[in-house]
């Protein structure tokens, strides 16, 4: 029987405990569902509201007085207007923090949620701090028309590093044709993260992590177009399409294939509505606390964190910032990518799972083994904090120990060899886990976290 990846660790292994002297885990996660953008439950939904509602029910489950965080980290895409005014600071009051818990907000783009549990854990490691919050949120709904049309471009960079404001689906477009990615192979993964998330949905898999949310939508009508206040309330993800078959997807007109006019815009455009992220709302936060603080309280952690690393690359193809941050992050680590036994590769686009994959040589039957973004929605601040909530349940249920978090836009389809089935999550024993993620701008991030 093999030996358990864990059980292989160096000492050095356990670099951010063995500088502080101190160890952070994650104590307890809470999201709300996701709601698609514009049209689903949470269109009208401020985000220290929804934020604050993730905040509240993380520190419920932990069992803490909210008066022990010390500080709340969330990470945000679109950190104005309704999820503008430092948020992390305004969802720390809506969830019924004193005013003596501070609150910071970041933004790394679609890492920006890993990057909130990072500095959580980091203000834990290296300034003692007992307790905070690490999360993530974005209201697309409210936030990504503004902001588009406020983009503002510098002269010297557009004209040295124009990929700076590409849109992100011109730059999956360049990875999928720079390095060969098939638009037969989108579309079977996008069929696969599917068909992996209604299975996961229908088996309970995601259940722990929501804490369902009241809240009143805006309902258009479609022909008198007056608009209704109507009370819901959210109570799972409903952004993916269980019904989806390859013939759909692959039938799909790529995004920028044409212009606005019907002639050609790009002819080798491979991203479709159906192989990339949709755009959705929601929230999610984990509480942050030392190890000795959370024994003594009689606290199960969900994890231990490990590390957290970030890569750059050209902003034309963020999508292999991945393979940019993960060789790193195993490295100061001592680890291989064999022995990572689950790994959560954010699908903002199928060309960057699949890209990525191919470039690690990650086992297809370890990562997104419950879907992913292509499927369950990709609100971009909040992703990577659903993640690592999310890596850590699922790692308990197999029996984990190490787990990757990764912060990507792009991915790189299966073998051909690998059935388009959803695999049952029980079927392995895994003891170590990854997160990554692309970013815009051209940037990877990575996250280490040992499943307690």
């Amino acid at each position: 029987t093999p030996t358990p990846a864990a059980a292989r660790l160096p000492p050095f292994a356990t670099t951010m405990s063995l500088i502080s002297g101190r160890t952070a885990v994650i104590a307890s996660t809470a999201r709300t569902g996701l709601a698609k953008s514009f049209r689903g439950k949470f269109n009208d939904t401020h985000g220290a509201a929804m934020t604050g509602h993730a905040i509240q029910h993380a520190i419920e489950r932990a069992g803490i007085d909210p008066a022990e965080v010390e500080d709340v980290f969330i990470g945000c895409g679109i950190p104005e207007g309704a999820t503008g005014m430092n948020i992390a600071r305004n969802a720390a009051l809506w969830a019924g923090c004193p005013v003596t818990t501070s609150g910071a907000t970041i933004n790394r783009f679609c890492s920006s949620g890993l990057q909130a549990v990072a500095s959580a854990a980091h203000t834990v490691l290296a300034e003692g701090s007992p307790v905070a919050i690490g999360g993530g949120v974005d209201s697309i709904s409210l936030c990504q028309p503004g902001m588009v049309k406020g983009v503002v471009t510098e002269k010297k960079l557009m004209k040295t590093y124009p990929g700076i404001w590409m849109p992100m689906i011109n730059t999956a477009d360049i990875v999928a044709e720079r390095y060969g990615v098939s638009r037969e192979d989108l579309d079977q993964y996008s069929l696969l993260s599917q068909q992996r998330t209604a299975a996961a949905q229908a088996a309970g898999l995601y259940d722990a992590e929501i804490a369902p949310m009241d809240t009143v939508m805006n309902v258009v009508d479609r022909e008198t177009k007056e608009v209704s206040r109507v009370e819901v309330t959210v109570t799972h993800d409903d952004c993916n399409r269980p019904d989806t078959t390859y013939e759909a997807l692959a039938g799909m007109t790529p995004i920028m294939r044409f212009k606005k006019d019907g002639s050609d815009l790009n002819p080798n455009a491979t991203v479709t509505a159906g192989n990339a992220s949709q755009l959705s709302d929601g929230a999610a936060a984990q509480v942050v606390m030392e190890e000795k603080l959370a024994q003594q309280k009689g606290i199960e952690a969900l994890g231990i964190f490990k590390g957290f690393v970030v890569g750059g690359c050209e902003p034309d193809e963020m999508g292999i910032g991945p393979a940019v941050a993960v060789p790193r992050l195993l490295s100061r680590h001592g680890l291989t990518v064999d022995d990572i036994d689950l790994w959560e590769l954010n699908e903002a686009f199928a060309v960057v799972a699949l890209e990525n994959q191919r470039r690690l040589g990650i086992d297809p039957e370890k990562m997104n083994v419950n879907g992913g973004s292509i499927s369950i929605g990709h609100p971009f601040g909040m992703t990577g904090s659903r993640q690592v909530g999310h890596i850590l349940l699922e790692g308990k249920r197999r029996g984990a120990k190490n787990v990757v978090v990764v912060r990507t836009t792009t991915t790189h389809p299966p073998p051909t060899h690998l059935p388009l089935i959803f695999r049952s999550p029980l079927t392995a024993q895994p003891s170590a886990c990854t997160q990554t993620m692309c970013i815009g701008g051209g940037m990877g991030a990575a996250g280490l976290f040992e499943v307690a």
